[in-house]
C-alpha cells in the first residue's frame, strides 16, 4: 500500500487540469520549476529572513524531499527576471487548500525585496487563477506588514483573522 506524504514533508499542490502557457509580465517571467533553479528556491526554504513570518527555515531532511519534488511541478511559479533571468522568488498556487478555496502564497529572495517584484508576480498569479476560480485566498501573518501591504495593493480584502500555528494570522480573498 502506498505511503501519502505528509503536507509538513512535501509543496504539493492539486494538478492543474490543463498545462498554460507561462506569463510574462513588464519584467518577470513566471513558469515551472526547472533543476537549474533549485539552489535558488532552496535559499526561500532556509533563509531565516524569508522565513520569519513562516514558521522558520524548513529542516533539512523535509528541504531534500522537495527539492526532488518541485522541479516541474504544477502550481509552483518560478519567477524570473526577463533582464538576466535571475530567480527572485516563488509564488505557489493550491487550488482547494482552505476550505476548498485556491489559495496562493510567495517568497522572495531578500536581496530582490522592496522593487515591486512580489506585487507583479503575486497580481500576475492571481490574474489568471481568476480566470477559472471564483476567488482566492492568502494567508499571512498579522505582525507582517509588508505581506499585507502587497495583499491589499493586488486588490485583496481582510477576510478574518485567528491564530493558527501559535500566531495571529489573516485570512484575505480577492474576488473574481
Amino acid at each position: 500500500m502506498p505511503t501519502v506524504p505528509s503536507p509538513a514533508s512535501s509543496p504539493a499542490p492539486s494538478p492543474v487540469p490543463a498545462e498554460r502557457p507561462p506569463l510574462v509580465t513588464g519584467r518577470l517571467l513566471l513558469r515551472r520549476v526547472r533543476s537549474g533553479d533549485v539552489p535558488a528556491v532552496t535559499r526561500l526554504w532556509t533563509d531565516p529572513r524569508v522565513r520569519r513570518h513562516l514558521g522558520g527555515p524548513v529542516i533539512d531532511p523535509v528541504v531534500r524531499i522537495r527539492q526532488r519534488r518541485i522541479v516541474g511541478a504544477p502550481g509552483f511559479h518560478a519567477v524570473i527576471r526577463v533582464e538576466d533571468g535571475v530567480l527572485v522568488g516563488l509564488v505557489t498556487v493550491e487550488d482547494g487548500a482552505r476550505n476548498g478555496e485556491t489559495e496562493v502564497s510567495y517568497q522572495f529572495l531578500p536581496e530582490h525585496w522592496g522593487r515591486g517584484y512580489a506585487r507583479e508576480a503575486v497580481d500576475a498569479v492571481v490574474g489568471r487563477v481568476l480566470e477559472d476560480a471564483p476567488s482566492v485566498v492568502a494567508l499571512t501573518q498579522e505582525s507582517n506588514g509588508p505581506s499585507r501591504r502587497l495583499l491589499e495593493a493586488v486588490g485583496f480584502e481582510h477576510a478574518e483573522s485567528f491564530v493558527e500555528w501559535e500566531a495571529r494570522q489573516v485570512l484575505y480573498r480577492r474576488r473574481a
